[in-house]
Order: C-alpha cells, then structure tokens, then sequence
C-alpha cells in the first residue's frame, strides 16, 4: 500500500498498489507467464538453453551470445515469478506512465542484461543456469526510491514508511534472507545500473545523445565562465575610466594602461 499522485491509471490518494496495468508491463506479465508455463509443461530444456550460464557462455562463445537477455523472461518457480511480477506492476506503472512505453521498455531491458553481466563478470566459473528479471526489477526499484522518496509504503500491510528507507531494508532483506541459490550479483548490477542511468540522465537518451547533451552542457559552461570573466573585466574598466575622468589620462598607472590594452583586446576577440 502506498500513496499516489494522479497519473494515467493512477487513482491517487492511498491505496493498494498502481491500479490498472501498464501497457508495457503487462506484456512483460504474459510473456514471462506464458514462457513459465512452457517450461513447466515442455520437456524442452528452456533453462539450460535460455537461462544464463556463465561457464557454458565463454566455453561456447559466441553460440550462447543471447543468454544476457533470454534470462530475463524465465522464471525458477511460481513464487519467483509470482513476486517478481507483482513487483513490476507496484513499483514499475507509474513510472512507465512518467517515461512512456519505449523509455520504460528500454529501461528494463538495460537493468536486465546489466544484471546478467554482472553475472558473467564475477561469477563466471559458475555452471548452473541463472534465471528471472530479478535484476531489471532491482533498477526498477531503485529508479522508484529516487524518483518518489517521500512516498509511503505500508510495510508488511502494518508499518507505514517513506520509500526512502524501505526499498533499502526490502534490499538487505533479501541479500541476509535469500538461500544460496539466489543471484545477488545480477541483482547488483540491475540496480547499479538503474542507478547510474538516472544519475547520468541516460533514461530516455542513446549513448551518442547523451554524448552530444555532455558537450552542449560543457559549452554552456565554458561560455558562462567567459561571461563572468568579461563582466569582471568590465567592472574594472569602467573604474578605469571613471578614474580617468577625474585625474585624467595621463595620470593612472601603467598598470591601468596596460589593463585597458589587455581588456580590448580580449573583449574584441569575444566579439567576434
């Protein structure tokens, strides 16, 4: 339970969970459901295939090269499909509501396979195949606890608390609580990369986008700097040339004759 401000789906005020599903998260819901039903009933080897196996990715690169994103949809058990389904739809609705379907497809995408990197980097001695969106839901956590922070959670339907301070506890939770079996590193990464993402503005931008607003920005900059520097250069002229109303040319320094020199020519290079 927690509370909303009005948006498409969105009822506001407090109550449980986002309301009506999303358009991209509930394709995501049947995909995922509807490959989990596949695994459970086919005798076909959905998770050796598809799940990510680090050991079998580099012994066989680059034949396994899809596994990074094929994880994401498979699922362990219900109860791991179960929570992590409902987990995108409370936390992730509104803020495919904010970003629009393709920046919230995106988004999810990215977290995942930043999740199953974090995997093959780490761990890749391991040989058991790792399955679940559980690291896109990680950056969809963290991308909600810096958007809405002072929102509020009912924490187990009981003890209201600000999202800030929940996510968090929800995070540790999990790590202490989790069996041994449970892949805390794709888990990292899809939150780390939620993370950096937001931080970096990187949300609705490719790389090459972001590369060009870095260099607009850091444009901006230099000519605020150069600004600033010509306001400072004018305050001192006009003192110069108030002084030289009083006292006459002749008689400031040279250093104030030389400060005027400097100045023209500095200001009729920003001129050009």
């Amino acid at each position: 339970m927690r509370s909303y401000s009005s948006y498409p789906g969105g009822s506001g005020g407090f109550q449980i969970g986002p309301g009506s599903i999303s358009p991209v998260i509930k394709y995501i819901i049947i995909a995922c459901s509807g490959i989990f039903i596949l695994q459970k009933l086919s005798i076909f080897p959905f998770e050796q295939v598809f799940g990510l196996t680090p050991a079998l990715f580099y012994a066989k690169f680059p034949d396994y090269i899809f596994q990074p994103i094929t994880y994401i949809f498979l699922h362990a058990g219900f109860f791991h499909i179960f929570f992590n389904m409902f987990t995108l739809w409370m936390f992730g609705t509104e803020i495919e509501y904010a970003w629009g379907a393709k920046s919230f497809l995106k988004f999810f995408l990215i977290c995942g396979v930043a999740g199953g990197l974090a995997s093959l980097i780490f761990n890749y001695h391991l040989d058991n195949p790792i399955v679940g969106a559980s690291g896109a839901i990680y950056g969809i956590l963290v991308a909600y606890w810096l958007m809405f922070p002072d929102r509020y959670l009912l924490v187990f339907f009981l003890f209201p608390m600000k999202v800030r301070w929940a996510i968090p506890m929800f995070a540790v939770l999990n790590f202490v609580a989790a069996g041994p079996n449970v892949a805390h590193l794709a888990h990292l990464g899809g939150g780390l990369a939620g993370f950096l993402m937001l931080k970096l503005d990187w949300r609705i931008k490719s790389p090459i986008k972001w590369l060009k607003s870095l260099q607009i920005r850091r444009k901006t900059y230099r000519l605020e700097k150069d600004r600033q520097k010509a306001e400072e250069i004018m305050r001192r002229v006009d003192s110069i040339l108030d002084k030289i109303n009083e006292v006459g040319i002749e008689n400031i320094s040279r250093e104030d004759k030389r400060f005027l020199e400097e100045a023209s020519q500095i200001l009729s290079k920003n001129d050009k």
